[in-house]
C-alpha cells in the first residue's frame, strides 16, 4: 500500500516508516500538518497515519475534518499520546477510522494499518455537485448555470458548496458559521444574510426558477422547484 505518515517527532517517524517499508509498503512522510494536508489532498494514498498533535497550523483533527469536507475518504489511523476516552472519541468523530495510543507496539500498528487496507475500497470522491441546471466543479473551482459561467468569490463558493452538499435540507445559520466561516460562536452580524443575498443575485437572477430558498426561523435551503 501507499501510506502517508504525518508525524513531527523525527524518531517516531523513522521507526514507523522503517517498519512499514520493511513490511512491503511505500511510505511518504510529512513533518507537519500543513504539508500533510497538501500531500493528502493532492496525491492518492491507501492509508493515512496521522499524529494528533502537529505543528504547521493544522493539527491531525483539523487535517482529517478538512479532507472529509472535500469528500476524501482515505482511511485514517490516528497516533496520539492523548489517551483519554474523550480524545479518542474526538478523533473518531472528526473522521478517523482507528486510534492508537502512544507508546505502541509496532506489530499492533502494522496490524491496524493492514486491517484498514482490507476494507472495501470507497468510491472516488465526487468532483462535481449539481442541482437542476446549476453545476459546481470542485476541481476547477467553477460554477455554471444553464451553461453560463458565474463569477463566484471564494467565500461564496464555500457557501454554495455547503448548500449543494446538503441539497434539499435546511442549513442553519450555526452550521454555516462553523463550516463556511470557521466561527464557533455567533458574531451577531448579518454576514450570512449579506453573502446569501449576493449569491442569490448570481445564482437566481435572470433565471425562471430560484434555487436558494429562505426557511423562516430556520436557515436556508437549495432545492429545485417541482
Amino acid at each position: 500500500m501507499r501510506i502517508l505518515l504525518v508525524e513531527d517527532d523525527a524518531e517516531v517517524a523513522r521507526f514507523v516508516r522503517k517498519g512499514l517499508q520493511e513490511a512491503g509498503h511505500v511510505v511518504e512522510h510529512a513533518p507537519n500538518g500543513r504539508d500533510g494536508l497538501f500531500l493528502a489532498a493532492s496525491e492518492q494514498f491507501d492509508i493515512l497515519v496521522l499524529d494528533r498533535m502537529l505543528p504547521g497550523g493544522v493539527d491531525g483533527v483539523r487535517l482529517v475534518e478538512t479532507l472529509r469536507g472535500q469528500g476524501n475518504r482515505t482511511p485514517v489511523l490516528f497516533l496520539s499520546a492523548l489517551s483519554a476516552v474523550d480524545e479518542r472519541v474526538k478523533g473518531l468523530q472528526a473522521g478517523g477510522d482507528d486510534y492508537l495510543v502512544k507508546p505502541f507496539a509496532f506489530a499492533e500498528l502494522l496490524a491496524r494499518v493492514e486491517a484498514l487496507g482490507r476494507r472495501p475500497t470507497m468510491e472516488a470522491p465526487a468532483t462535481r455537485l449539481k442541482i437542476a441546471d446549476l453545476e459546481m466543479d470542485l476541481l476547477s473551482r467553477t460554477v455554471t448555470r444553464g451553461g453560463k459561467r458565474l463569477e463566484i468569490q471564494p467565500r461564496e463558493f464555500r457557501l454554495l458548496e455547503h448548500l449543494l452538499r446538503h441539497a434539499g435540507q435546511v442549513v442553519t445559520r450555526t452550521m454555516l458559521l462553523e463550516k463556511v466561516w470557521d466561527y464557533h460562536f455567533d458574531p451577531q452580524t448579518n454576514v450570512i444574510d449579506v453573502h446569501v443575498s449576493r449569491l442569490r443575485q448570481k445564482i437566481d437572477k435572470g433565471f425562471d426558477k430560484p434555487l436558494i430558498h429562505t426557511v423562516r426561523n430556520a436557515g436556508y435551503m437549495i432545492r429545485a422547484e417541482a
